[in-house]
C-alpha cells in the first residue's frame, strides 16, 4: 500500500512538475511571440537600409571617425580599403593650418617610404614595417603595396562635433520625425544631418552647400526660396521639409534607399548612370566597381557613413555616455502682411533684433543691415508669451504710433533702406503636400502660416548666429543663380557661431584636410536626365530641345542634322527618341557642356519664381497623350514633368501609365 502510495505521489509530482514546466513554456512562448512581433519592424528597417558585408570595413571606419577621434586628431588610411588605417595623428589645439598640413605631409612621406621598403624587402622587416604589412594581409603583394603609395589619405576626426550634434538635434528632432512621418518616409533618414552638418543649422561647406541638410543653391531652389533677401537653407524647419521632398524624389527615381541616399550626395543622374552601366542596383557593387570622375571618395562613402551614424544614433550611450538633448522651444509664426524693415518690426512688435534674428535665420544679412525689408508674405517667427500675433494685428501695429497711422507699404518697406534695395515680393508659405512613394497617392497637408497665429516648436536658444553683411545680391537672372562666385560668397560670408563648430570654408580648411563625405560642386543635382553623348555619337532627345538647339551647340547648319537623320523639313525631334550628331565644329564634351548649361538655365529661371511643395499621381486614360497631360498641368513645364518621369515614354502613353506630377506654387510678385 505504501509502495502504491509512493508510486501515486511520484506521478502527482510529475504532473505538478509538468504543469509548472508548461507554464514556463507558455510564458516563454508569449515572450518569444512578443519579441517576434517587434522583429518585423527592425527587419523592415534592415531591409530598407541593408548593411552589406562588403561595406562593413567602411561602416566601421566611419564609426571610429565619428566616435574615437576629435577634430584635433585624424587617421592616415588607404583611400580604397578603409580597413587599412596606418596611424593616428594628434595635433595640439593651437596648431595652425599650415603646421597641420606639414605634419600630415611628413607622415604621408614616411608611409610611402615604408610601403616601398616593404614591397622591395628581401629580408626581415622592422617591427613597424611588419605592422604595416600585416594591415594588408593577403593583399600585401609588392604590386599592391606600390599602388597603395598613391592612395594614402588623411581623415580628420569628428567625435567632438558628433557629440555636439547629438545635443543640438533635440531642437529639431520632433519636427524632422513629424515631417518624415507625414510624407511616409523611413524615420531612419532623420540621422542624415549628422553626416551633412553635425546638426549645425548655419554650416557652410567648401563647395557652397548650406544649412542643416547642406543644400546646394541650385537644388535648394526647387523646394525653397533662396535669393539675396531670404535663404531658406538656413531655416532648419523649411530645409527639413525640402530634404524630405528631395529624398522622396530620389527614392521614386531609383527604387532603393541605399541608392537614394547616395544620390543625395552624388545626384540622381549619376546614380541612374551607375545602375545602367553596371546593370545592378546593388549599392555594394556600385561602390566597388562604378568608375566615374565625379564618383569620388565622398560619393562612394556616403551610404556607409549614413549606416555608421545610424548605428551611433541608435546607441549613443555606447559611444558617448549620457547625452543631454537640447529642448525644442516654442514660437509663434505669422504671415507678414506687408513689407517691413527690421527696425520697423522692432519698434512695432517690441521684439529685440537678436531675438528676431535667432528665430528667423533664413533672413539674409542685407535685411539685418537695413539694406532690404523683410518681404511681404514672409512667415515671421516671434517669441511665445505676451501678445498672440495675427497678421491683422501686425499690420495695425506697423501703422500705429512708432511709425504713423496710414503709413504706406512702400514707406514701411523703405524705412532706413534706399529705394534701390527694395526687394521683390516674398512668398506666402504654401502647404506641404505629401510626396507619394511608388504605390501611394495620399496627400497630407502641412499646417500653413495663415492670417492667424501658428504656434509650433522651434530652435529658440540664448545665442543668436552672428552674421556679416550680405555677400552680394542675387538677381533673377539665370546666369547668376548658380554661379561659382555666388557659392563662394555663401561659403565665406558668415561668422562662426559659438558652440556650433566650423561654419565657413575657411574654418573647415583650418581644421585640416578632408572633413568627410561632402557634396561635389556641380554633380549633386536633382535632374536625373542623362545629357551625355553616347559612344556612337548619338543622344536621346530631352524635353524642351529642338534641332535648332543641337545645330547651335554643334556650330553647324540644321539641314546637316536633318540629312544625317533623314528627317523631313518641319518635322520636330521627338522627346525620348535617339538622333545622330556630327562633331565637326566642337567635340562631344563641349556639346554636353552647352546642353547642360541650357537646362540649368531653364531650371534656374523657373525656380527663381516657383518651388515644389509635393507630388500627385496622374493615371493615364485611353486617348491620353503628352499634349493632354501638359494641358491639364499647364503650370508644370514639360522638362520638369520629364525629370519626374524619366522612364515614361510620353510618345506612347498607354492607359494605366502612372505619371508623377510635381505640385508647384508660384511666389507672389510685388
Amino acid at each position: 500500500m505504501r509502495s502504491t502510495w509512493q508510486s501515486g505521489s511520484s506521478s502527482e509530482a510529475e504532473r505538478r512538475g509538468a504543469r509548472r514546466w508548461a507554464s514556463v513554456v507558455a510564458v516563454a512562448l508569449i515572450a518569444a511571440l512578443a519579441i517576434a512581433a517587434l522583429r518585423p519592424a527592425r527587419g523592415a528597417q534592415d531591409e530598407l537600409f541593408p548593411r552589406p558585408p562588403e561595406l562593413e570595413p567602411a561602416v566601421h571606419f566611419w564609426i571610429r571617425v565619428y566616435t574615437e577621434i576629435d577634430t584635433d586628431s585624424g587617421f592616415l588610411h588607404d583611400e580604397n580599403n578603409l580597413a587599412v588605417v596606418y596611424e593616428t595623428l594628434h595635433f595640439s589645439p593651437d596648431t595652425s593650418r599650415r603646421q597641420r598640413e606639414r605634419l600630415v605631409e611628413a607622415a604621408r612621406d614616411r608611409l610611402v617610404a615604408a610601403l616601398e621598403r616593404i614591397a622591395t624587402a628581401s629580408g626581415p622587416l622592422s617591427e613597424d614595417d611588419e605592422r604595416i604589412r600585416e594591415l594588408w594581409g593577403d593583399e600585401a603583394t609588392p604590386a599592391r603595396l606600390i599602388e597603395a603609395t598613391q592612395h594614402i589619405r588623411f581623415q580628420l576626426g569628428q567625435s567632438d562635433r558628433f557629440r555636439e550634434g547629438l545635443e543640438r538635434s533635440g531642437r529639431w528632432e520632433d519636427h524632422i520625425a513629424e515631417t518624415l512621418k507625414r510624407l511616409q518616409l523611413p524615420p531612419e533618414l532623420a540621422v542624415l544631418p549628422h553626416v551633412e552638418s553635425s546638426f549645425n543649422p548655419v554650416a557652410r561647406s567648401k563647395v557652397g552647400a548650406a544649412g542643416l541638410w547642406q543644400f546646394m543653391r541650385s537644388t535648394g531652389r526647387r523646394y525653397m526660396r533662396i535669393d539675396s533677401t531670404v535663404d531658406d537653407r538656413l531655416d532648419p524647419f523649411l530645409s527639413t521639409e525640402a530634404a524630405a521632398q528631395l529624398l522622396s524624389y530620389d527614392y521614386r527615381l531609383l527604387g532603393t534607399w541605399p541608392l537614394a541616399i547616395t544620390a543625395y550626395n552624388h545626384g540622381a543622374a549619376g546614380m541612374r548612370r551607375a545602375v545602367e552601366d553596371l546593370g545592378t542596383d546593388d549599392v555594394a557593387r556600385i561602390v566597388r566597381d562604378y568608375k566615374s570622375p565625379t564618383f569620388g571618395f565622398a560619393s562612394r562613402n556616403f551610404y556607409a557613413s549614413f549606416l555608421a551614424v545610424l548605428e551611433i544614433d541608435r546607441n549613443p550611450q555606447k559611444y558617448f555616455g549620457s547625452i543631454p538633448r537640447e529642448p525644442e522651444a516654442r514660437f509663434q509664426e505669422v504671415t507678414l502682411p506687408i513689407r517691413a524693415s527690421i527696425p520697423a518690426l522692432e519698434r512695432a512688435l517690441h521684439v529685440d533684433r537678436d531675438t528676431l534674428r535667432e528665430l528667423n535665420p533664413a533672413l539674409r544679412p542685407i535685411c539685418w543691415s537695413g539694406g532690404r525689408p523683410v518681404p511681404k508674405g514672409y512667415s515671421l517667427r516671434l517669441p511665445i508669451g505676451g501678445t498672440e500675433w495675427t497678421a491683422k494685428l501686425v499690420a495695425a501695429r506697423l501703422e500705429s504710433p512708432g511709425t504713423s497711422p496710414g503709413t504706406s507699404e512702400a514707406v514701411l518697406a523703405s524705412d532706413t533702406a534706399p529705394a534701390r534695395h527694395r526687394a521683390r515680393a516674398g512668398e506666402t508659405l504654401a502647404s506641404l503636400t505629401e510626396v507619394p512613394l511608388p504605390g501611394q497617392t495620399a496627400q497630407i497637408p502641412r499646417a500653413a502660416a495663415a492670417p492667424g497665429s501658428l504656434i509650433r516648436q522651434g530652435p529658440f536658444s540664448s545665442s543668436a548666429p552672428a552674421l556679416l553683411p550680405d555677400g552680394g545680391s542675387v538677381s533673377p537672372e539665370v546666369a547668376e543663380l548658380d554661379s561659382e562666385q555666388d557659392e563662394a560668397a555663401d561659403a565665406s560670408n558668415i561668422l562662426p557661431t559659438a558652440g556650433l563648430g566650423p561654419v565657413s570654408a575657411a574654418e573647415e580648411e583650418a581644421l585640416g584636410p578632408a572633413l568627410g563625405p561632402t557634396a561635389v560642386a556641380g554633380t549633386a543635382t536633382a535632374d536625373p536626365i542623362d545629357y551625355s553623348v553616347a559612344k556612337d555619337g548619338t543622344i536621346v532627345v530631352a524635353a524642351a530641345e529642338t534641332l535648332g538647339h543641337y545645330a547651335d551647340w554643334l556650330g553647324i547648319p540644321t539641314w546637316k542634322l536633318r540629312t544625317l537623320n533623314r528627317m523631313r523639313f518641319g518635322r520636330p525631334v521627338v522627346m525620348g527618341h535617339r538622333i545622330k550628331l556630327v562633331f565637326s565644329g566642337v567635340n562631344p564634351q563641349q556639346f554636353e557642356a552647352k546642353r547642360r548649361d541650357y537646362h540649368r538655365t531653364l531650371e534656374a529661371a523657373y525656380f527663381a519664381a516657383h518651388h515644389i511643395t509635393g507630388t500627385e499621381t496622374y493615371v493615364a486614360r485611353r486617348g491620353d497623350s503628352l499634349w493632354n497631360v501638359t494641358e491639364r498641368y499647364a503650370h508644370v513645364p514639360i522638362w520638369l514633368l520629364q525629370q519626374y518621369n524619366p522612364d515614361v515614354d510620353f510618345s506612347d502613353m498607354r492607359p494605366g501609365t502612372q505619371i508623377a506630377v510635381p505640385h508647384v506654387v508660384e511666389e507672389d510678385a510685388d
